[in-house]
Formats: C-alpha cells, sequence, structure tokens
C-alpha cells in the first residue's frame, strides 16, 4: 500500500499539473504573496513578478509539453525534477531543458521556488551557434537575464 502523499508534495505536484495545462492562475495559487523564485534567466523575482512570468511563459508556450517527477516534500518544502520541451518564441528553435526544483513551504503555500538548470545546454538548444560559443560567458547570460527581464516588463505593463 502506498504511503499517503505529504501536504508539499501535493502542492508541488498540484503546481506541476497546472503547468502542464499551461494554468497560470493555477500555478499562481500555489504560490504565497511574497513568494521568491529564482532560475538563471530570471535570477530575483518576487510575488506578483513570480507569478507575472509564469503568466508569459504559459500564454506564449508554443509546442510545449512538461513533464515532472521525483517529487519529495516535508514540513519545510521539497523538491521535484521536470522537464519542459517547447519552441524558444525568439528562435524559434526547439528546447528540451531539464530541471531541477527546491521549494520552501509555509503556511501551506511556495514562499521560495528555486530552478536550477545547465544554461549552456539551454543557449545551445535556444540560441544555436551564438549559445555554442557564447552560452558559457556571463556576458551572454547577462544578455538573456536582461532580455528576459525586459519581455516581463512589457507583459506586466499590458495588463
Amino acid at each position: 500500500m502506498l504511503a499517503p502523499m505529504h501536504a508539499s508534495e501535493r502542492l508541488i505536484t498540484d503546481f506541476y499539473t497546472a503547468f502542464q495545462k499551461l494554468d497560470a492562475d493555477g500555478m499562481a495559487a500555489c504560490y504565497a504573496d511574497d513568494v521568491a523564485f529564482s532560475d538563471p534567466a530570471f535570477p530575483d523575482l518576487r510575488g506578483d513578478r513570480a507569478r507575472g512570468m509564469w503568466r508569459m511563459l504559459c500564454k506564449r508556450a508554443k509546442d510545449f509539453e512538461l513533464t515532472f517527477s521525483d517529487v519529495t516534500g516535508d514540513d519545510a518544502g521539497g523538491s521535484a525534477k521536470w522537464e519542459a520541451r517547447y519552441l524558444f518564441s525568439a528562435t524559434g528553435r526547439k528546447v528540451h531543458n531539464v530541471i531541477d526544483a527546491r521549494f520552501e513551504i509555509a503556511d501551506g503555500k511556495i514562499v521560495r521556488h528555486v530552478d536550477t538548470f545547465d544554461f549552456w545546454r539551454w543557449t545551445r538548444m535556444a540560441l544555436g551557434p551564438a549559445g555554442l560559443l557564447l552560452g558559457w560567458t556571463p556576458m551572454l547570460k547577462a544578455k538573456v537575464q536582461r532580455e528576459a527581464a525586459s519581455n516581463l516588463d512589457k507583459f506586466l505593463a499590458k495588463g
């Protein structure tokens, strides 16, 4: 008989199940009001900007497929592995990103979410030759972060 799922595991599973459906509102419902999110492209998002990033990504997703596994959870948080396959909108190139996620959870909501992935691997897929040659450099990483922040600012300004 399977052990019952911890509430943190259920919350993380709900988050990724919503993401599979591109349900940004369902994802946002898993986050605390002042959630902190970080990944290599969006290194420091808080609250509405973190929720807005998922809304933007869900709205713009093309040829999108998500799988997740290895969900763990306890009273303090949890973790998961997830993979996204999609067309990167800026270049139209196919991407298969493999991500490790860590969560801090309090009062039944995600308060901190950190995604890690191989940025150079991602740039090689998303950007092609430029990513292959420069994807490992801090210069290209900073450029991607600036463009990601600018795209998020424009998306949020449209409401």
